[in-house]
């Protein structure tokens, strides 16, 4: 009776001890979490940029698939804000997944309906699906909200207009897009007419 109470006694001692320092560690943590340390030499807020940056980087070489991971990483670290929705959006594009990339940048308009990259991402979409009225007004807004200063813009608002009132060839065609740097550091979408859309 005597050996097992000593047992008991001291199992419970090693149980406080154990929950003391794991205490200790959570107050530590918290409290330097509460003070905004991080880590040495790890930027928090600019891991997710550099995913997009590199994101954008793939783009612009034709790698949609490398692209959208990069995009996927970026919203784990700062979640689904304006410019990954827009970047997912812009990849799914890429990669002809339509339907995907209508629902992510129609979000992304919904979420900041004043950001042109985004509208002007969405009216590539439209002329990719042969939308061509509803990505006109799109274009429009995105221009409208440019200033006039995108010259992706007004090449894809010409061609959506161009589309409207002549829509020569309905037959689907191969996607040809530039990425154009903005001065902001974002990238928007040229929709690139082939010779066979031309004529």
């Amino acid at each position: 009776m005597r050996q097992r109470l000593w047992r008991a006694l001291r199992r419970a001692r090693r149980m406080f001890q154990a929950t003391l320092v794991f205490t200790m560690v959570a107050s530590c943590t918290e409290g330097d979490l509460g003070k905004g340390v991080d880590a040495p030499g790890v930027d928090l807020k600019g891991q997710s940029a550099d995913n997009i940056t590199v994101g954008n980087r793939l783009m612009a070489a034709g790698e949609y698939e490398l692209a959208l991971e990069s995009f996927t990483r970026a919203a784990l670290d700062e979640g689904m804000t304006t410019q990954v929705l827009t970047s997912l959006g812009t990849a799914n594009l890429g990669l002809r997944r339509l339907g995907q990339a209508e629902t992510l940048l129609r979000r992304a308009v919904e979420d900041n309906p004043k950001w042109p990259v985004a509208w002007n991402n969405l009216g590539v979409l439209l002329l990719e699906i042969q939308e061509y009225p509803e990505a006109a007004q799109v274009f429009q807004r995105a221009y409208a909200l440019d200033n006039g200063e995108s010259d992706a813009i007004r090449d894809n608002l010409r061609l959506a207009l161009a589309k409207t009132e002549n829509p020569v060839n309905n037959t689907a065609q191969e996607q040809e897009y530039t990425l154009e740097q903005l001065g902001d550091g974002q990238f928007t979408l040229r929709k690139i007419q082939s010779p066979r859309q031309e004529q």
